[in-house]
């Protein structure tokens, strides 16, 4: 591993473990969380361990790790090679994470699903800033730090997390698309518009999952999953689109 990967994993275990240790301090029991099978429209396997009790839902987190794996830079150096390092082993983290959250159905682990999906988001678009600004370190740990601070508005409101969510996908749309006047080419721009256009289809199957059941195609492959497929799309576009732009 080159020294770019080797500050990636210990910046992301860093925060990851920072992040573990709050949520299992309690100090985020407040937030409210759906938690409970009944919130999801996959219908149980009962003979299946609980891990894999909804195995469509379960097992489409491996395309998380798939993904981080496949992006995990093999050459290049420098800030360019960092920035996609993070960005790949935050999605070789995060599916686990959203496993763990399936399995256990408990509060806390729901928590640090919600708390983790903010820096990603957050470090799409501070790739996005670096390229058109070059690199930034104070920056980066700025906007990193704020983005995991933000997570404070799910305390001081029920839809605290969606607000915090959605003013990231606002920064991030706006940092693609500075970069996409700066570096960007048709072929960039259908990236962006692809990866958005995945990102509003997981929010709107994610939130019509109990509606979709009502059709026999989305009982087992419910609406749930389709998010998730669609997510791990909108992350790969992240990729394509930020790679595509060039190093720095």
């Amino acid at each position: 591993m080159r020294p770019e990967d080797c500050a990636a994993l210990l910046h992301v275990s860093g925060a990851g473990a920072l992040c573990l240790a709050v949520v299992a301090a309690g100090a985020l029991d407040r937030v409210a969380v759906e938690v409970g099978y009944g919130h999801y429209a996959e219908p149980l396997v009962p003979w299946l361990p609980p891990a894999l009790a909804m195995p469509c839902n379960s097992l489409v987190n491996l395309g998380y790790v798939a993904l981080g794996w496949r992006w995990f830079p093999r050459a290049g150096r420098g800030p360019s090679r960092y920035l996609q390092a993070v960005f790949a082993l935050l999605a070789l983290a995060y599916g686990p994470v959203q496993w763990a959250r399936l399995w256990t159905q408990h509060p806390r682990a729901a928590v640090l699903d919600q708390w983790v999906t903010l820096p990603i988001f957050a470090w799409a678009g501070l790739w996005c800033h670096c390229l058109v600004q070059g690199w930034q370190p104070g920056h980066v740990v700025l906007g990193t730090g704020a983005s995991l601070l933000s997570y404070g508005l799910a305390l001081a409101h029920t839809r605290g997390f969606e607000g915090a969510l959605a003013a990231h996908v606002a920064g991030v749309a706006g940092a693609a698309w500075r970069a996409q006047r700066r570096w960007g080419d048709a072929g960039s721009a259908w990236t962006a518009a692809a990866s958005f256009a995945a990102c509003l289809g997981f929010v709107l199957l994610k939130l019509g999952d109990a509606w979709l059941a009502r059709w026999d195609p989305f009982r087992r492959l419910s609406g749930h999953f389709w998010s998730k497929v669609c997510d791990v799309l909108q992350f790969h576009c992240a990729f394509l689109f930020a790679t595509r732009l060039g190093g720095l």
